[in-house]
């Protein structure tokens, strides 16, 4: 089932077959139309084509001449395009990830996994988006703590720099941790700037001086009391990470491997905390 800003389009796609079938009972009509664009008297043998590359489809509409305007824009809002494909055939075109990929731990392992790795590595690249510009913008931030087992992720701030401004804008944003060996996380999701004095007391270090000064007006004097200092708390919706449990030696030795017999290299443990296993989690810490 695809999501577009008109409503809701199923499509099917036997196993092996090219051939797909666009169900639209479920679309809600566009203000001012009469009827539903897509309904049997409007459908025509070009009224719609669906190309399918592997994993991905292209949905193209065509719009009858017939339609009125508000169906003729309701037609454009519902032409869509999911993922890109530059190869074909019945082999995996991501054999790496198709390796790699930890399908066998638990979700509650996987938190847990995840939240050493975030623990153990500390600092990350926090990724915002402009407001002004529209383009994103990163910065190193050192995690400060974690609660509810890893689901959320406090960082320091300076309430009056520009991520605050940014995240006041737009929530949504994204952390990732890398460390020497390689391996990585991903955290994507929304926030919450809190400048609650307990909490940022809870978690107040004294290099934050350092940071953010003492202007020398007795009020904002980088102590847990100056009120420049909050926190920014991140709330997962998504993950994804890589961790190894192989030395390095065995690594390259994979690697090396992969190179001479063209088999792929298994290096890593690729895995993947959905959004509906976040609200499982949520459940129960």
């Amino acid at each position: 089932m695809t999501q577009c800003s008109s409503g809701t389009l199923r499509l099917w796609r036997p196993r092996g077959c090219l051939t797909s079938w666009l169900q639209t009972s479920h679309i809600a009509r566009p203000s001012g139309a009469t009827s539903s664009p897509f309904s049997p008297k409007h459908h025509h043998r070009n009224s719609h084509s669906l190309l399918l590359t592997n994993k991905t489809f292209k949905v193209t509409l065509n719009v009858p001449t017939a339609l009125n305007h508000h169906s003729k824009a309701y037609y454009n809002t519902a032409i869509m395009s999911e993922g890109f494909s530059n190869t074909s055939g019945v082999k995996h075109p991501d054999p790496y990830k198709e390796a790699n990929l930890d399908t066998q731990a638990s979700t509650q392992s996987k938190l847990d996994d995840l939240s050493k790795f975030m623990e153990a590595s500390k600092f990350c690249m926090m990724t915002t988006v402009n407001p002004k510009t529209h383009q994103l913008v990163s910065r190193c931030m050192a995690l400060a703590a974690q609660e509810n087992g890893g689901l959320d992720l406090l960082f320091h701030t300076n309430t009056e720099s520009g991520k605050t401004d940014d995240l006041a804008a737009d929530t949504h944003i994204n952390v990732s941790f890398l460390n020497n060996s390689g391996e990585w996380a991903s955290v994507s999701g929304t926030t919450d700037i809190v400048t609650d004095r307990e909490l940022v007391k809870q978690h107040y270090k004294p290099h934050l001086k350092a940071w953010v000064g003492d202007l020398g007006d007795g009020v904002h004097d980088g102590s847990s009391n100056d009120p420049r200092i909050g926190i920014i708390r991140v709330k997962m919706a998504t993950a994804h990470y890589a961790i190894s449990h192989k030395n390095i030696a065995t690594r390259l030795t994979e690697v090396a491997k992969g190179v001479v017999t063209g088999h792929t290299a298994v290096v890593n443990k690729l895995r993947e905390i959905s959004e509906e296993e976040v609200s499982k989690l949520r459940l129960t810490h």
